[in-house]
């Protein structure tokens, strides 16, 4: 597996590269296993571009599986990427629907991440000045 580290927008990713099987890698990220699907390359066509300083080619971003969740737990997952300030839970509180949970800071805002529903917190998946991505399981609830 090959490990890369990537600072974007200020905040670090570890990345690492595992297995390739067809057209699919598997990937972690920051400790968050994912498996990635690469573009199916066809037959290249040449076809002359004409470009001008506000025309660039953009890449396709890759499509990602995240994983599902744990039996009749389910986690509570970031709705954007960012840095975790503040957990504001412990593994074994009871918390309600509407109690914030945790505070991800994302474009430059505080936002504050709320239970979904009443419950027992069985497991807390980020820590403090992590840096995450969108879709990251950060409180399970039982």
């Amino acid at each position: 597996m090959k490990e890369y580290r990537y600072k974007i927008n200020g905040n670090l990713y570890k990345v690492a590269v595992g297995d390739v099987e067809e057209n699919h890698v598997r990937v972690e990220v920051n400790g968050t296993a994912y498996v990635v699907e690469l573009e199916k390359k066809k037959s290249p066509r040449i076809k002359p571009v004409l470009r001008t300083a506000s025309t660039s080619p953009a890449a396709p971003p890759p499509a990602i599986s995240r994983p599902a969740p744990i039996g009749g737990k389910s986690g509570v997952k970031s709705p954007l990427p960012g840095v975790i300030l503040e957990i504001k839970v412990k593994e074994g509180d009871v918390v309600k629907r509407g109690q914030t949970l945790v505070v991800l800071e994302a474009m430059k805002m505080e936002n504050d991440i709320k239970a979904d529903r009443d419950g027992k917190v069985t497991a807390v998946k980020v820590s403090k000045g992590e840096s995450i991505l969108e879709g990251t399981d950060l409180v399970i609830i039982e």
